[in-house]
Formats: C-alpha cells, sequence, structure tokens
C-alpha cells in the first residue's frame, strides 16, 4: 500500500498538554512520521494541526492510540 499524507487537529486537556503524547506515538508506531504545522498551548489545553505521513492504515492505529491517551483527534477532510 502507498503512503500517504492526513493532517489533523489535536487538542490536549486535563493535563495531556504537559504528556509527550505524539512523542510516545511515535515510539509506538516508528513509521508513522508528523509534522507539527500548527500549536497553540495554554495552560489549560493545547491544540495542535498535524501532517501525518505513513501507511493509511499504521495513521488510523497512530491516531487511534492518541485516542486512547485521552487526545482528541480531528482529522481534516482535504486528505492532506
Amino acid at each position: 500500500m502507498a503512503e500517504v499524507a492526513r493532517r489533523c487537529w489535536l487538542t490536549f486537556e486535563g493535563g495531556k498538554q504537559n504528556e509527550p503524547c505524539l512523542w510516545k506515538m511515535s515510539r509506538q508506531f516508528p513509521g508513522v512520521l508528523f509534522d507539527i504545522r500548527q500549536a497553540s498551548v495554554q495552560s489549560e489545553m493545547g491544540i495542535m494541526n498535524v501532517l501525518f505521513q505513513g501507511e493509511p492504515d499504521d495513521i488510523d492505529q497512530a491516531w487511534a492510540y492518541l485516542r486512547e491517551q485521552g487526545v482528541k483527534v480531528d482529522p481534516v477532510d482535504n486528505g492532506g
């Protein structure tokens, strides 16, 4: 299967903005690259626009992992 690029907004709340959630995800899914395109982190919340690259199934699993960690994942519909 060919690699794809998919963007999403990640929302970190409830202390998750102070944890290395993306780093942990990258250790679990080394085939998924990520590029933070935009970010705003405050004391109560963090929001990031992130571009993920990799196999579609791997990205889906990485996003599921982030959700399990309490991160809200909102895919951007334009596919990239």
